[in-house]
């Protein structure tokens, strides 16, 4: 009997037992901000990523975020005069998709400042910003958390311009384009159809009469046609308040006005990949881009074959994507029309 047990001893000896290691717990990575720094023709940028709390090693949908026209900010703002936080709250709202986002200071605003342009800012034109917005792409796409082939573009107003002349240039092209409250016609016509708009608001009201409105709409139309050939403005027949707005476009700003007004957003559309998924909102509410100017973008993008979830037309809500409930913060239908596009 002892030589059995000593025997079944040694067979027990000869088993190896192997112990399975408890599965491994994903680690979550707290949401934070980071300050990037990218370059582009020379001058540095300055910006704001945006990382959601995500499994370590995970790679993110991310989302370039451009602010509209003027000196706007990396939060969508224009200090000290207009603090809406446009950009800051589209960061926040994608957040809640698990989208990481990049936001940066343009020429002219925040740390960026104007950069190499500051001793001659009149050589600043349009597709100078492209050209950051770019850089700020792939800076974008290089960050360890972002999947490159998982890229949008987010861009409200100007910027929505921007988004898709970057949708047709950039590699890898993105997944998708939100256009917010787009200029989606040329930007001369767009200020043309504004400043008509107000005059016919001014004649409503009783402040002109019908003949003082068809003078100053001639006098604007005139004023438009002269911008373009290059020609001084006449302001004889034009409100002070109008001819100083005009007299803007000109001198310093003038290289700016004819190089972005020179871009019809329509024409740009036939540069995205088919398939792409593209968000266009209006608001009707909007004053300073009214959804009939969205109409033949609209269409170009059908002819261009992509996806959806298309125009979405936005109650109530004004430029800024504000509505009457929600005066400092995006109203929901922003928010429902935004993850139309994000969602799986």
């Amino acid at each position: 009997m002892l030589r059995n047990l000593a025997a079944a001893t040694l067979a027990l000896a000869a088993v190896t037992v192997t112990v399975a290691p408890a599965e491994a717990i994903p680690r979550l990575v707290p949401a934070a901000d980071r300050e990037i720094v990218f370059t582009a023709d020379g001058t540095t940028a300055y910006g704001t990523l945006h990382v959601p709390e995500h499994q370590a090693g995970q790679r993110l949908r991310a989302a370039l975020l451009l602010p509209g026209s003027g000196p706007t900010d990396r939060d969508g703002n224009q200090p000290p005069a207009s603090s809406p936080d446009t950009l800051a709250q589209l960061a926040d709202a994608l957040d809640g998709d698990g989208i990481a986002t990049l936001r940066f200071d343009k020429y002219g605003t925040g740390r960026t400042g104007l950069g190499a342009y500051r001793s001659h800012p009149e050589q600043l034109d349009y597709p100078a910003f492209v050209r950051q917005a770019r850089a700020a792409y792939e800076a974008l796409r290089d960050q360890p958390e972002t999947d490159p082939h998982a890229l949008l573009v987010v861009g409200h107003s100007e910027g929505a311009m921007t988004a898709l002349l970057l949708g047709g240039t950039v590699r890898p092209r993105p997944a998708g384009l939100a256009l917010l409250q787009p200029q989606a016609i040329r930007l001369l016509d767009l200020v043309e159809l504004q400043l008509k708009a107000q005059i016919a608001e001014a004649t409503r009201q009783g402040q002109l009469t019908p003949e003082q409105q068809r003078t100053i709409n001639a006098a604007v139309a005139a004023a438009v046609t002269s911008l373009r050939e290059h020609r001084p403005v006449d302001t004889t027949d034009l409100p002070p308040a109008i001819a100083q707005f005009f007299a803007a476009f000109q001198n310093l700003n003038a290289r700016f006005v004819e190089s972005d007004d020179a871009v019809y957003p329509p024409d740009t559309a036939a540069g995205l990949r088919p398939g792409t998924k593209v968000l266009l909102t209006c608001g009707t509410n909007d004053a300073q881009v009214p959804c009939v100017t969205t109409n033949a973008l609209t269409t170009a993008l059908r002819h261009a074959h992509t996806g959806g979830p298309g125009r979405v037309t936005l109650p109530a809500v004004d430029h800024l994507m504000h509505d009457a409930n929600h005066p400092n913060t995006l109203a929901p239908p922003v928010r429902d029309a935004l993850h139309r596009l994000t969602r799986h």
